[in-house]
């Protein structure tokens, strides 16, 4: 088995098929789109390949640390993973065939008007062991 990150993106990924914002969905498209990741979830719980799961709320910080003391807090000047996150899934598969089709499905969650979104999902392998460094 091998694990794979599936990120959902507010940015940064090519615009998706339905692509209205959701802060412009109504209360029931909200709703419909939360139950289908529950849905999608639950039936990787029953096959095993259900990790973990987790939205991100809008706020957050850039932290650094800068010797003894307090470490800064800075909201910049780069590209901050708040405004690009949304959330994200971890699966646990046989294939990497199989994590494309789990995150082709997942691609396809309702969005406005109840059609689905088909929003481009980045998927990323975990690092099984470091990799080898030669000199």
């Amino acid at each position: 088995m091998a694990k794979y990150l599936l990120l959902k993106h507010y940015r940064g990924a090519p615009a998706p098929s339905n692509n209205v914002p959701m802060d412009h969905w109504t209360p029931q498209e909200v709703s419909a789109h939360i139950q289908y990741m529950r849905d999608f979830a639950a039936k990787l719980e029953q096959t095993g390949e259900f990790v973990d799961a987790q939205a991100l709320a809008p706020e957050g910080s850039w932290v650094r640390y800068d010797g003894e003391g307090r470490p800064p807090v800075t909201d910049g000047p780069f590209a901050e993973t708040k405004d690009l996150i949304a959330g994200w899934m971890v699966i646990d598969v046989d294939t990497h065939d199989r994590a494309l089709e789990l995150a082709a499905e997942l691609s396809a969650a309702p969005g406005a008007g109840g059609r689905p979104i088909h929003e481009w999902l980045e998927l990323r392998p975990f690092m099984s062991e470091p990799p080898t460094i030669t000199e």
